[in-house]
């Protein structure tokens, strides 16, 4: 299965030091899965009743800019769509091992197995057996959506990376974070103590006409209220601009030490705040979270 993709990461970024960073523009490649890259997929995908036309946007780590950043990402037209993300866990990079290669990997595995008789629009069995192919050494949390014949829309759902369902400017289903403790997801692991399959969440929806579909890398929640991102959707109609307009607020959020996000409020719920002095002059743990940020936005639309 080919993807055509275009780059079209933002046009500028700032790296840690405040320097301007020329990302590039205009080039459009085609591979068997989508990574590390921003990309639009505007036309719908084919299917008997309903299928997704889907947008998505990837910003990378200011400091991870030159390698496209650690988050993988893939878009199907099999059936009523696929969609995935996975996000590579950065803490391998202490013991030299780049932690984008098996969240790669992974989402290359799972786009190919996406037809796999077996599979068979359960996405959870998607997961296992793109685990197993895996050979990189790594871990990654890891999203995956499915929309079946029937207009059901599948999910499963092992760490960080979440997902939200927009029916009539309310949301109807969000994914939670599987964690260990504060800021340590489940993830997909090459060692043989990890998660599996079998930890995945598992959720089937009834999907609608006009139903819009916001997945993301934990870099997109930790910095996006859930009311930002329907204030998005009501603002812009259009998918490839909502995904641009939550990916771009997602970057900003995360480089302002002072903005209150999701992420520094959760934080401050589990304990981690400023030093007692601080709190005594009225401070507190503000600020977003710099991160990979993957969007993608659906719209489930009639054929």
């Amino acid at each position: 299965m080919t993807v055509t993709i275009s780059y079209s990461y933002h046009q500028q970024l700032l790296s840690s030091s405040g320097t301007a960073i020329q990302l590039p523009r205009n080039k459009v490649i085609n591979m068997n899965v989508i990574r590390c890259c921003s990309s639009l997929v505007s036309n719908p995908v084919l299917r008997p009743e309903l299928s997704i036309r889907v947008a998505t946007r990837l910003i990378p780590h200011p400091k991870k800019v030159d390698k496209g950043g650690e988050d993988a990402f893939f878009v199907s037209g099999y059936s009523g769509g696929v969609m995935a993300v996975a996000d590579g866990v950065s803490g391998w990079a202490e013991k030299d091992v780049d932690p984008a290669q098996f969240s790669r990997e992974l989402m290359r595995k799972a786009s190919s197995l996406v037809d796999d008789e077996e599979v068979n629009y359960d996405p959870r069995i998607l997961v296992r057996k793109a685990h197993a192919a895996t050979s990189s050494t790594g871990s990654a949390t890891v999203i995956v959506s499915m929309l079946d014949n029937n207009g059901i829309l599948k999910i499963a759902n092992v760490g960080d990376c979440g997902l939200r369902v927009i029916r009539k400017g309310q949301i109807i289903f969000s994914t939670f974070p599987q964690e260990h403790y504060f800021d340590c997801p489940y993830q997909l692991s090459s060692e043989a103590v990890s998660q599996t399959y079998l930890d995945a969440t598992v959720t089937s929806i009834d999907s609608v006409k006009g139903d819009i579909i916001v997945m993301g890398s934990d870099g997109l929640f930790d910095n996006v209220f859930d009311h930002e991102i329907v204030s998005a959707i009501k603002e812009h109609k259009d998918v490839e601009q909502t995904a641009k307009v939550l990916a771009d607020l997602a970057y900003k959020h995360s480089v302002d030490f002072y903005y209150d996000s999701p992420f520094s409020i959760e934080a401050r719920n589990r304990g981690l705040d400023v030093p007692w002095w601080k709190k005594a002059l009225g401070q507190k743990l503000t600020g977003g979270k710099m991160d990979d940020i993957t969007v993608i936005v659906g719209e489930v639309v009639s054929n």
